[in-house]
């Protein structure tokens, strides 16, 4: 979603992956309070009777799933999300600039690649529940090195201009390939 052209929007309490409550009827299955820590009343009120009762079962009750918890845990879905929005942030090409899809050769692998102010960037979700290997030609980035975003390393294209990636099952990995600013 962080990837694709317009304004990302995430709904109150995706950034940690909470859960709703399916023994609320309709709207108010989603409205439940948010959890913000173990506490009582998942530190949203300390007050006896909420007006919706928290997720207090199951996997997603807030004793298991809540911003105190997930705010110490490197690994967590809101550091994650976090880092996620920071990314998004840091790539105006996304919001501001052209955009189009790139033909990989494999359906299950979606590119888009990304251009705005002379910086581009290209990124790649593989859609398989299997790890897939490309050998992407890019052609509008004219064999420059490709900046991985996300884990900081370069990726060099090779004598006939394509670049060795591993998109991991489910992965996605984010490009720049030219510096932002220049």
């Amino acid at each position: 979603m962080f990837s694709l052209p317009g304004t990302p929007v995430i709904r109150y309490g995706d950034e940690i992956g909470m859960g709703e409550n399916l023994d609320l009827k309709e709207r108010a299955a989603v409205r439940t309070p948010m959890q913000w820590s173990a506490e009582a009343g998942a530190g949203f009120s300390e007050a006896e009777e909420l007006v919706h009762p928290v997720i207090d079962f199951g996997y997603y009750a807030y004793e298991h799933v809540n911003v105190e918890n997930q705010r110490r845990d490197p690994g967590s879905m809101l550091n994650w999300m976090t880092a996620l929005i920071r990314l998004r942030k840091e790539c105006p090409e996304i919001g501001f600039g052209e955009w189009e899809i790139i033909k990989t050769g494999l359906p299950q692998v979606l590119a888009m690649y990304y251009s705005w102010k002379n910086c581009t960037v290209t990124i790649l979700h593989n859609f398989s529940d299997k790890p897939t290997e490309l050998d992407a030609t890019i052609k509008k980035i004219n064999n420059e090195k490709l900046i991985d975003l996300m884990k900081n390393i370069e990726i060099e294209p090779d004598e006939k201009g394509k670049y060795p990636i591993t998109l991991e099952s489910y992965g996605y990995r984010w490009f720049r390939s030219r510096n932002f600013g220049n």
